[in-house]
């Protein structure tokens, strides 16, 4: 068997080989491109899949969040709910006065669910506010930093009396306090359970600010609220008819 080439297939392996080896060579680009090409194809696939996984177990991280915090402040809501011997109804804050009048929040419970006019509303830090307008399935509470809003209220520790008024902003004045009563900076407010409205006892705030204007007759006193009322989400209703309401339908 002859292994050996001859000088003429010599000659024809020398013209044709570079030739093979150039398609060859160009097959094997060919091969290599669309290899390379679909597997960027399906990385990139993989990657958009990976993206959608990534973002929707954001969103479930995000809601499984949201669920903890509503459940931490409905359990805070419930425990203040049994300090309190009055029936509650829970509401939820929809939206803010549309009017943009007064500084007010509409709530998702109204006549049907029992809600009456001058009720109290509380969250589990405080008093919110009151009652001011019902529908079937709404209401309208008027919070107590509205320059409407008037609370009889406790400085606890000394037990002096005044009326909290709101100032339309995050922060209430306490008015009718005297000169000679002792009101400190961190004294807790309360309710005192006056004017037919609001049980007594229930938290305000804290006194802010006290001062002592010559020639007038009272302090002027500047109270936080307990209430951080750009956080309201939850509030309860205290479904206590009050005095005053009583009273006038008793003169109808």
């Amino acid at each position: 068997m002859r292994s050996a080439w001859s000088p003429p297939e010599q000659f024809l392996v020398e013209i044709t080989a570079p030739f093979q080896k150039l398609i060859k060579q160009t097959a094997d680009m060919t091969r290599d491109y669309w290899l390379n090409y679909f597997y960027l194809v399906n990385l990139r696939n993989e990657n958009q899949q990976l993206k959608k996984n990534v973002d929707s177990l954001r969103v479930e991280n995000s809601r499984y969040r949201e669920l903890l915090a509503t459940h931490e402040r409905l359990k805070e809501l419930l425990q203040f709910k049994q300090t309190i011997n009055w029936p509650v109804l829970a509401a939820q804050v929809i939206g803010l006065d549309p009017t943009g009048w007064f500084r007010s929040i509409i709530i998702d419970k109204g006549d049907t669910a029992g809600v009456r006019l001058n009720m109290p509303v509380v969250n589990a830090y405080g008093v919110v506010g009151r009652i001011v307008s019902v529908s079937p399935g709404y209401a309208k509470v008027l919070l107590i930093i509205d320059q409407n809003s008037a609370v009889d209220c406790l400085v606890q520790r000394s037990r002096d009396r005044g009326m909290l008024k709101g100032l339309s902003t995050e922060i209430c004045k306490l008015d009718y306090v005297g000169k000679s009563d002792y009101v400190a900076i961190e004294d807790t407010v309360v309710t005192s359970g006056l004017g037919g409205v609001f049980p007594r006892g229930l938290p305000v705030g804290k006194v802010l600010n006290v001062k002592e204007v010559s020639g007038e007759l009272f302090k002027d006193i500047e109270v936080m609220p307990a209430v951080d009322f750009s956080k309201l989400e939850e509030v309860l209703v205290i479904l206590k008819e009050s005095e005053w309401s009583n009273h006038l339908e008793e003169k109808k």
